[in-house]
């Protein structure tokens, strides 16, 4: 019996977490090192699985497969496709530098009690959540990750509303209160799409028997499965909703800004750049390859939602004046864009809306944590706060700088690959659509800019006067990502290769092929 690497993957955050909240109170600092050296095991391993996939192979590889529930055909069953092994990999490489970002973010303010453990239970969440993520994207049972998508709700939910934005401009009252409401809508709203696609999936089992997607795959293919069109519709539309509130996709998308902006920095990063990627990595595997037609049936609709969450997204960041507000409202109009590459149904389309999973994984951790190490320096997120930080501190004014081109994706970073494909593949198919989407180009360069000059640039302000410059810890989290974002803008490769197989098997699902450019006769 070979190893089992995936499984393995996500055991070992699993375990650390277990080992992390049991680390004794008065031990925090070896709490957090624990917490850092699982992850980078865990990144290791992922590693590992990266390497050994091979894009030419079959669909999914490194497969796992054991008996669970067997009275209602449940099975332990995993396997990655290009698609999952890129975002696993993502996963994989941000946690690390969540935990480096939040070393003193949890440690107690006051430390009378022995018994109240805060920093351990922090690291120990972070680590489930990265367990549940890693295998959510290596689940091919429908019922298993239907449980995963579930779960990781819990630990997101303590970790949202148990710790807390130190900065904070209201009394501590009013910061519990507003992070009390946070947790609870982020709760609720995952929770109503949970519940609606527990329906669906029973509903999948009943017409296909099945919860296994090889097995659903199959009986397709030889003709023994065979569902009626609303019967499809309403399953995809169960399906669909859960993955939008996720995602978030507009108008399901109004509990992202209250978590982003009152939950920790690093938590913010693990919402948008981690756990939202469950949703639209769902749209591709789920969606799309056990509901082709209604998939399709369902375009024009999504493809409208998608238009809205792009310029909405970017409207509302133009005008933001708290700064994590702003990210979570970018953030919201990227996912629109991913989503328009996902149901442009192109391979440019679904190739860049992947590659612009990771790519703003990497562009929103860059951004959103180094905006964290201004924010606690000043104590502020209000946008009018800040002023001249360029002249005080440089290296965070330039790595913030990079972060904030890549998030608007400029051209020689990570995020413009992605985004030009996406545009590429929607004009191609809905020329209208991608003439619209391009508005997003331009609304992002607004509120990138005008952020970078109003915190950045001008007459040093009194309360920054004195503000340090990044220190090593923050080096440490800063220049890798920027590097990445370099490296992935002029050198795509090492994941388009990955990608662009898993991408054809989607289109495949969907029996669409890419629409060919009309060429005049030569007279």
């Amino acid at each position: 019996m070979s190893f089992p690497l995936l499984t393995a993957t996500a055991a070992l955050p699993a375990i650390g977490a277990i080992a992390t909240a049991a680390v004794p109170a008065a031990q925090r600092t070896a709490a957090k090192w624990l917490a850092l050296i699982v992850s980078l095991g865990t990144l290791v391993l992922a590693g590992i699985v990266f390497a050994r996939f091979e894009p030419g192979g079959d669909r999914y590889q490194l497969t796992e497969s054991h008996a669970w529930i067997k009275d209602f055909g449940v099975r332990y069953e995993l396997g990655v496709d290009g698609i999952g092994v890129a975002l696993l990999a993502l996963t994989a490489l941000l946690i690390p530098f969540v935990i480096l970002a939040g070393w003193h973010d949890a440690d107690p303010l006051e430390t009378k009690s022995s018994r109240w453990r805060p920093t351990q239970g922090f690291f120990a969440l972070i680590l489930m959540v990265e367990a549940m993520v890693i295998l959510s994207f290596e689940a091919t049972d429908v019922f298993l990750f239907y449980i995963l998508f579930e779960a990781m709700l819990i630990p997101m939910y303590f970790l949202i509303g148990g710790f807390g934005d130190r900065a904070h401009t209201g009394s501590d009252e009013n910061a519990a209160a507003q992070r009390s409401y946070a947790a609870v809508k982020f709760l609720l709203y995952n929770l109503a799409g949970g519940l609606i696609m527990l329906a669906a999936v029973i509903g999948l089992y009943v017409v296909a028997g099945s919860f296994s997607l090889s097995e659903i795959a199959e009986a397709r293919a030889n003709g023994s499965l065979e569902m009626a069109s609303s019967t499809e519709r309403w399953l995809f539309l169960g399906f669909f909703f859960a993955f939008a509130v996720k995602a978030p996709l507009w108008p399901l998308h109004t509990w992202l800004p209250n978590a982003m902006g009152e939950a920790t920095t690093p938590v913010a990063v693990l919402i948008t750049a981690v756990v939202d990627k469950v949703g639209t990595f769902a749209m591709l595997r789920f969606c799309l390859q056990l509901f082709p037609e209604a998939s399709k049936w369902a375009t024009p609709v999504i493809l409208v939602l998608a238009l809205i969450s792009i310029i909405y997204g970017a409207l509302l960041a133009v005008g933001q004046r708290d700064i994590k507000r702003l990210i979570a409202y970018a953030s919201i109009s990227h996912f629109g864009f991913i989503v328009l590459g996902i149901f442009a149904m192109t391979s440019q389309g679904q190739s860049g809306a992947t590659l612009y999973m990771v790519n703003h994984g990497l562009s929103t951790a860059a951004l959103m944590l180094v905006a964290g190490f201004l924010i606690t320096r000043r104590g502020s997120r209000l946008i009018a706060d800040y002023g001249g930080v360029q002249k005080v501190a440089p290296v965070l004014a330039g790595t913030f700088l990079i972060g904030g081109l890549a998030t608007l994706s400029l051209p020689g970073l990570a995020p413009f690959v992605s985004e030009f494909l996406v545009l590429v593949g929607a004009f191609s198919a809905y020329p209208v659509v991608g003439i619209i989407a391009t508005v997003g180009i331009v609304l992002a360069a607004l509120y990138v800019l005008v952020l970078y000059q109003r915190t950045m640039t001008g007459p040093v302000t009194e309360a920054v006067r004195s503000m340090p410059d990044l220190k090593v810890r923050e080096l440490a989290v800063a220049l890798p990502l920027i590097a990445l974002l370099i490296f992935l803008g002029v050198f795509p490769k090492p994941l388009t290769e990955v990608v662009n197989p898993a991408v054809q098997h989607t289109m495949n699902d969907v029996q669409k092929k890419d629409p060919q450019p009309e060429v005049e006769a030569a007279k």
